[in-house]
């Protein structure tokens, strides 16, 4: 066997070896943020971190899930009215792939969430009958006598994964602002509790 060629297959080895320990996830820094006017931390019971930023003018909203060892598992970026509510919210992946676009319909009446539409980002569906982008999933949500809101009713348009499959929940939409009134951010675990708050 050439000598040569010898060489070259334990250095292309090392090579694939480092590469991929290049691309293994590691724990994000961004952990290490404090807790201010334009951030918000909440500790889960499975040790799952989020971390919610805004931008100072309030009209965007960031928040990214973190696994209990640190590693970015889902990024959600929310576009938000003049009254601090999601009109929209492109959804990531870990790895920062644009996977969902979600528009939210509010009731004109009383300002209530009312709808949301997810769309895959990935393909453009159409409907055959208007030729307009069509959503994969609706959500809708309807309000008792004292305006609290119901359970989110899901309609699964196209089959395949739903997004509480996929992500553990049924919904994007957020419980509460973690930063209106100084609250903090409602989860799909009741029992998880902020790390710090903003003065």
């Amino acid at each position: 066997m050439n000598p040569l060629a010898t060489w070259k297959i334990p250095a292309l080895m090392a090579g694939l070896v480092m590469s991929l320990g290049c691309e293994a996830k590691e724990p994000s820094r961004e952990l290490d943020a404090i807790a201010g006017p334009n951030v918000r931390v909440m500790r889960h019971e499975d040790g799952s971190r989020t971390l919610f930023t805004r931008t100072p003018d309030d009209r965007t909203l960031t928040k990214k899930k973190f696994s209990a060892n640190g590693v970015l598992t889902m990024l959600t970026i929310y576009r938000m009215d003049t009254n601090a509510n999601p009109i929209g919210c492109k959804i990531f992946d870990g790895q920062n792939q644009l996977l969902f676009k979600v528009s939210y319909g509010y009731r004109k009446s009383d300002g209530q969430l009312v709808e949301e539409r997810m769309f895959d980002a990935r393909v453009t569906r159409r409907n055959p009958n208007t030729g307009l982008e069509m959503p994969v999933q609706r959500i809708c949500y309807v309000y008792d006598a004292q305006g609290n809101r119901s359970a989110p009713i899901v309609y699964n348009l196209l089959p395949g994964k739903t997004m509480e499959q996929v992500f553990g929940i049924k919904s994007s939409a957020l419980e509460t602002n973690p930063f209106k009134d100084g609250a903090p951010a409602g989860t799909s675990n009741p029992n998880a509790r902020p790390v710090g708050r903003g003065r």
